[in-house]
């Protein structure tokens, strides 16, 4: 594991406080998405808000907390050279670093469920694929 690891996961449980919801059992309706490709969804759709758990959603934290997430998205780019380490991860959270840059999209964004065998994989731009084993 290395310093660029610790700051994926970093921006995943980031996520998740923020959500309220967990990445790994993650469902939202009859979409495929994983909690990551959930938030880049909405993050494009420029309705990030809709991410936030409304326990602490308040008016007056929102520019915060919208920020947390553009924090966690960059967290959890897919090469590790695009993720920040995490000194700059506190700077940006500090607001040490007023202009924070445009995340891309993070990997496994997607759920593939496959109906011969219920198998749940998930699903990455990068051509690869983490499979879930479950005891029988």
């Amino acid at each position: 594991f290395s310093e660029k690891s610790d700051v994926y996961n970093f921006g995943v449980i980031l996520l998740e406080i923020i959500s309220g919801r967990s990445n790994t059992s993650f469902n939202f309706k009859e979409h495929s998405y994983t909690l990551l490709g959930y938030a880049w969804k909405l993050w494009n759709e420029g309705k990030i808000d809709s991410l936030i758990d409304p326990t602490i959603s308040q008016p007056s934290f929102q520019a915060e907390i919208l920020r947390c997430i553009q924090v966690a998205l960059l967290c959890v780019q897919e090469l590790p050279s695009d993720r920040p380490n995490i000194s700059t991860v506190i700077s940006m959270l500090n607001n040490d670093i007023k202009q924070l840059q445009g995340p891309k999209k993070p990997p496994f964004t997607e759920w593939e469920i496959s109906s011969d065998d219920q198998q749940s994989k998930i699903i990455s731009g990068a051509n690869y694929s983490i499979s879930i084993i479950e005891g029988r």
